[in-house]
């Protein structure tokens, strides 16, 4: 597979690390994502509340 497409690079070598640094770019961003989705989750009960809260007070026209 490499072979296949390091011609587009200057070297393999140049190859494997463009691609161990995009998977590693994945694998922060997947992190991230994830912690996000925690604190989200975390603080969902209240975020809803309030939201109720604000919709309440809403007038329809």
């Amino acid at each position: 597979m490499i072979d296949k497409h390091h011609a587009e690079f200057r070297s393999r070598s140049e190859f494997l690390e463009r691609a161990a640094r995009a998977f590693l770019a994945h694998l922060a961003k997947t992190e991230a994502e994830r912690r996000d989705l925690e604190i989200i989750n975390r603080n969902a009960d209240e975020l809803n509340a309030e939201a109720e809260d604000v919709l309440a007070y809403q007038v329809a026209l």
